[in-house]
C-alpha cells in the first residue's frame, strides 16, 4: 500500500501544482487512498519532494533530482539561498527560519546528507530545529549557513 501511495503521490505532483500538504492529502483521498496528515509528511520526506518556485510566484511540490553527488556545501548552498531567512543556535540547538512552507525542504536536505553532527531536525511551515551533537557543532553549521549565504 506504501509504494502505491508514493507512487500516486509522485503522479499527482508531476500532474498538478500542489502547494500544500493539505492539498496533498486531498487530492490523494480524491484518488480512493486513506491516508493522514503525518503520513504524507513522511512520505514527502522519504520521496525527497521539495518545493520549487513557480512563474507566478507560487510554490509548489516536485520530486527532488534523484543526485547522489554534491557536497554539503553544493547542496545546501542551493537549498538555502532560495529559503533561509535567518538562523540561530543555542547550545546544541538550530533554529532556521525560511520563507513561508519551505522549512521541510531545508530539514529534508540536511537530513539526506547524513552528517553525524545532526541528531536529527524538526520541521514546521518556516521554522526548522536542528539538534545537533553539540555545541561547537551547532556554531560550526551557523558559520558554515553564514558563509554559504554571503
Amino acid at each position: 500500500m506504501k509504494t502505491q501511495r508514493q507512487a500516486k503521490i509522485l503522479e499527482i505532483i508531476a500532474a498538478s501544482d500542489i502547494e500544500t500538504q493539505e492539498q496533498l492529502l486531498d487530492a490523494l483521498q480524491k484518488t480512493g487512498f486513506r491516508s493522514t496528515q503525518a503520513t504524507i509528511s513522511r512520505d514527502i520526506k522519504e520521496l525527497r519532494i521539495v518545493k520549487e518556485l513557480t512563474n507566478l510566484g507560487t510554490y509548489r511540490y516536485t520530486a527532488a533530482n534523484k543526485e547522489t553527488g554534491g557536497t554539503f556545501s553544493t547542496r545546501l548552498n542551493t537549498i538555502f539561498r532560495e529559503c533561509i531567512t535567518s538562523y540561530d543556535y543555542a547550545q546544541n540547538i538550530v533554529v532556521i527560519k525560511t520563507m513561508p512552507g519551505l522549512a521541510s525542504a531545508a530539514c529534508s536536505a540536511i537530513d539526506s546528507m547524513n552528517m553525524p553532527v545532526v541528531l536529527g531536525s524538526l520541521a514546521g511551515d518556516d521554522t526548522a530545529f536542528l539538534v545537533m551533537r553539540d555545541s561547537s557543532a551547532a556554531s560550526a553549521f551557523c558559520a558554515e549557513i553564514k558563509r554559504l549565504l554571503s
